[in-house]
């Protein structure tokens, strides 16, 4: 066949696809994406409305003079009688494998301004993990500067090893702690972030889970941005300031009470099956009309590695939707099986208005190069 039919069945197809594309229901399609778009800008907008506040009262604190407003913005909370009376938390971070930015992460999340007692528990399968070697190696370095220590907790067998790896810390924390801290092995923590968490829950007592949300920093690699669009749209959920319905894994801050006492069943759900730790422990909010908090202040720097591949994001993707299948309770599965067709559904309808666009840009194109005047019904609604 020759290259001027090819160009001819092409340009035949692609105005018949052009005017599928006016129809209504793709029209409707096409004016339901422009509505998700202004709602995502509408969110983003807030979301920066609601950081900025935290700006502000930084600046606020320093025009007082009061230097280190970054950590508390009120300079009485550095008085020794306050720093003295500060509860006492735990950090407990499940870890496996070392990645490009890992070691920098795990010297920030130890190297804290917080002036109350703290400890740091790191929590591995086995000794055989690379993170094994590698957080010891950590921790020489800043003996004597702070309490830490790394438990072995053993290959899970009826939960996530994360989960397994975390209620395992949670057994070998101090019986004083009053509150307990579950971060990510992959965040950077601001020094002064453990003090304003602690702030929070000490202002508002009822609050049950405190979480906050990364801020991706993509490597330059094609899934790195992936992972930073992914989620991005997720983390106006997380900007409210205060109140909201969604909990993040990589940041979890509970009454540490609520673990020994196994309130409502938590630990329970979580050792018997639990796959997800952050989606568990909301499903458990949400059942039990508790809140989840997510502060403003709550924004940890994530920087993403280097080698993460389009498959790599692939398989990220397949695991969060694999969170969907799991559950604890029928409200709990109803929910999820809700998020699952929706995030598929706005999903979709973010993606066709762009190709619907592409067909018509293309087929518009395509009739000028070719100056066919006759084609041009085919695609001008568009």
């Amino acid at each position: 066949m020759e290259a001027g039919s090819l160009w001819h069945c092409f340009d035949a197809w692609l105005f018949w696809l052009s005017a599928a594309c006016c129809h209504p229901l793709a029209v409707f399609f096409q004016i339901q994406g422009c509505l998700i778009y202004l709602t995502l800008a509408a969110g983003w907008a807030y979301a920066s409305i609601t950081r900025s506040r935290e700006i502000c009262k930084i600046h606020e604190g320093e025009k007082r003079g009061n230097s280190l407003a970054f950590l508390y913005p009120n300079v009485k909370d550095l008085d020794h009688s306050a720093q003295k009376n500060l509860p006492r938390v735990a950090i407990v971070m499940p870890l496996k494998g070392v990645g490009d930015h890992n070691l920098g992460n795990w010297r920030s999340q130890v190297i804290s301004l917080y002036g109350g007692h703290v400890e740091f528990i790191f929590v591995v399968e086995s000794t055989n993990d690379p993170a094994y070697e590698a957080i010891h190696q950590i921790l020489r370095e800043l003996e004597g500067q702070v309490e830490a220590k790394v438990l072995v907790a053993g290959l899970s067998t009826t939960c996530s090893q994360k989960i397994h790896n975390q209620l395992a810390g949670v057994e070998a924390m101090h019986k004083e702690c009053k509150y307990v801290l579950f971060l990510d092995d992959d965040i950077q923590l601001h020094p002064g972030s453990i003090g304003a968490l602690v702030s929070e829950m000490e202002e508002n007592p009822k609050i049950f889970v405190l979480t906050g949300y990364p801020f991706d920093i993509p490597s330059g690699t094609l899934g790195s941005y992936c992972i930073y669009e992914y989620h991005m749209p997720c983390s106006i959920g997380f900007a409210t300031g205060g109140r909201t319905f969604f909990l993040w894994g990589g940041c979890m801050m509970m009454h540490a009470q609520d673990f020994w006492t196994d309130r409502y069943g938590m630990v329970t759900g979580l050792r018997n099956g639990g796959y997800s730790d952050d989606m568990t422990l909301a499903a458990v909010a949400g059942a039990n009309g508790r809140m989840i908090s997510s502060p403003g202040m709550a924004v940890f720097i994530h920087p993403l590695g280097k080698n993460l591949t389009f498959s790599k994001y692939w398989n990220y993707l397949r695991k969060q939707t694999f969170v969907l299948e799991s559950y604890n309770t029928n409200v709990n599965w109803m929910m999820n099986r809700a998020l699952f067709f929706s995030h598929c559904w706005l999903s979709w309808s973010f993606v066709l208005p762009i190709l619907m666009t592409l067909v018509h840009l293309t087929a518009a194109l395509r009739s000028i190069l070719c100056c066919s005047g006759d084609n041009y019904v085919l695609y001008s609604c568009g």
